[in-house]
């Protein structure tokens, strides 16, 4: 079985690391990479020349069998131990399997010196114990992970040391269980080699998502997610008509929905005779049967819920339409992997965000290069108790700042050296969390102590509802939307924008082609970007040296020797292309500013 030139450096990198070491390390792959194709390489390396048996673990019988027919390619068999695949077969070295299924069999694995883990970002605790148990018998047992996500929400990335040798900063990587990142090929790349069909992203007017909450786990709670996605019947068809258009001459078109509900929504919206759905409760045989036929292209849209992530490869799919919002970042990159492998006739994956998800995770808009972070604990932030002052429960919150020393009321307010109330809750605590019986069943407290009302019935609401609980109006203030609208437009950056620039780098460059350039690093208050110059280019040059010489200067050298500190330009006017550079209209031109607010123009009036 010959390797890609990638696939190849990935293989030789994990040798080299798994033969002197035997901590536990990671491949990044990008969807598409053929990671199977370097599993099975390991495999066939560990059972040829180390003469061990070797155990490949995957979340899916989609992907152990998969995996294990990439293997069969070497000439070698292979085992399959998964319930889910109808075998529990140990005849052959190079076994792949299901975690549970393994775990509940442990004993019966013996002289493994290889594990593999596929989709590692995932490792659970049952993986872990498979490898405890295993690590019993044999000290010496090698385990390697290949993903293309190769981090986890909350907890960040998933190995402590990156491919460079460096560890991984802290605020990035909470208890990660892999100890190196051994090789790394990004879709990005895939895309420059031809490896991988480019995609080409969009923003659409779709679900408002200001009104989802994350519950306990850090994922969004089930019912915000009801009130954000289900029921909006004339938004929803106006955004699947909007899919058809767009899909027209396309061949796959996956749509990922927020709910079974918003699914069927969805679904109803569609061409029935090309149409269908599959969710965790649709039937083996009738799942595998729409999925035969999507593939065959007897259908054309596909509508999942909460499946299809990982593991399932329809190469023709040319369209990713986004309807769900996601708080895994790592979920997002697995969705739109899902078009963006190479098939006949296609040039491209259109990528189509109802959810903002790309403005969430992805702020530059670049969706290879999503903020990776470790969500901070509040757990061992300070608490006091605030008794609610109607129902008399005690409740438990985060303790607000108090530099100015108030007092703490038992009720939950600060109060001052006189004993006034200030109407400023002590806490962050937003409504009481107290539970009373109302006609046999439970009802929460409705006392608030940060609310705000809605301006037609009066109703109080979260401080962070947009539209009233009571009559379901827009209660979002005027001013606060405007600027979320500023700020929205400022972070696109496909939207002309001229900002405030923090800081530059300027440094000697030479293009694919030979020729010297100037390379300038722009930080501004939005993003941080390239940009090469040279003098050929004359009205952006002439430009450049004007805002930062006064004059023009005549040679690439002569500019880069005279820079010194306090030469760079207060302002840049610039917009990211659809080839993914940025393009510059200008330097020093005034800075965008806020539009007026309401109050702004009801102050000018009344001053007028």
């Amino acid at each position: 079985m010959s390797l890609r030139p990638y696939q190849q450096d990935a293989f030789d990198a994990a040798k080299a690391f798994l033969t002197k070491c035997f901590d536990p390390c990671v491949i990044e792959a990008a969807t598409g990479a053929g990671k199977s194709h370097i599993i099975a390489s390991l495999a066939e390396w560990i059972h040829l020349e180390k003469k061990g048996n070797v155990l490949c673990l995957a979340p899916s019988k989609e992907l152990v069998e998969q995996n294990r027919e990439k293997y069969l390619l070497t000439g070698k068999p292979a085992s399959i131990f998964s319930a889910s695949a109808g075998s529990k077969c140990m005849r052959h070295p190079v076994i792949f399997g299901s975690p549970v299924s393994v775990l509940n069999n442990i004993t019966k694995f013996k002289k493994i010196m290889l594990v593999v883990i596929d989709e590692a970002h995932g490792v659970t605790p049952t993986i872990r114990a498979i490898v405890d148990g295993l690590r019993e018998s044999n000290p010496y047992l090698r385990v390697i992970g290949l993903t293309a996500t190769p981090y986890r929400m909350g907890t960040g990335y998933i190995y402590a040391i990156d491919q460079s040798g460096n560890p991984v900063p802290e605020d990035q990587a909470k208890n990660p269980y892999f100890k190196r990142l051994v090789y790394r090929i990004t879709a990005r790349s895939l895309i420059e080699q031809g490896y991988l069909t480019p995609p080409l992203t969009e923003g659409h007017d779709g679900y408002s998502t200001e009104s989802l909450v994350l519950n306990s786990t850090g994922k969004f709670d089930s019912k915000s997610i009801e009130v954000a996605f289900e029921g909006h019947g004339r938004k929803t068809a106006g955004i699947v008509a909007e899919i058809v258009d767009m899909s027209s001459g396309r061949m796959g078109v996956m749509i990922f929905a927020a709910t079974l509900k918003h699914a069927e929504e969805v679904l109803a919206s569609l061409p029935s005779s090309i149409s269908a759905m599959v969710t965790g409760d649709t039937p083996k045989t009738e799942r595998e049967s729409i999925l035969r036929r999507f593939k065959a292209r007897a259908i054309k849209y596909l509508v999942n819920v909460q499946v299809l992530t990982t593991g399932f490869d329809a190469s023709h799919v040319d369209v990713i339409a986004i309807l769900r919002a996601t708080e895994s970042v790592g979920l997002l990159q697995q969705i739109i992997g899902r078009g963006l492998r190479l098939d006949n006739g296609k040039n491209d994956c259109l990528v189509l965000d109802y959810a903002e998800n790309i403005e969430r995770h992805c702020p530059d808009g670049d969706v290879f290069n999503p903020i990776i972070k470790v969500t901070v604990s509040n757990k061992e932030s300070a608490t006091t108790i605030a008794k609610c002052p109607d129902c008399t429960t005690f409740n438990e919150f985060a303790c607000r700042p108090n530099p100015d020393g108030f007092k703490v009321g038992k009720d939950g307010y600060f109060y001052d050296l006189a004993d006034n109330k200030l109407e400023i809750p002590s806490h962050f605590g937003r409504r009481c969390l107290g539970q009373t019986i109302v006609a046999g069943s439970y009802s929460r407290c409705d006392y608030r102590w940060t609310g705000k009302e809605c301006p037609d019935c009066g109703a109080e609401n979260d401080i962070a509802a947009r539209y009233c609980s009571n009559c379901k109006c827009e209660i979002v203030d005027p001013n606060e939307k405007l600027i979320f609208e500023y700020k929205k437009l400022k972070k696109d950056p496909s939207a002309r924008s001229t900002d405030k620039l923090l800081g530059w780098h300027v440094e000697p460059w030479v293009s694919g082609r030979g020729n010297k350039t100037v390379c300038i690093t722009y930080t501004s208050e939005y993003r941080t970007f390239k940009v090469w110059y040279m003098p050929t280019q004359r009205k952006l040059w002439d430009n450049l040296c004007e805002k930062v010489y006064g004059r023009r200067v005549a040679t690439m050298d002569e500019f880069i020797d005279n820079i010194r500190e306090g030469l760079m330009p207060k302002t840049i006017t610039v917009k990211k292309e659809s080839s993914g550079f940025f393009k510059v209209y200008a330097h020093g031109e005034q800075e965008d500013a806020l539009p007026p607010t309401p109050d702004d123009l009801r102050q000018q009036r009344l001053s007028g």
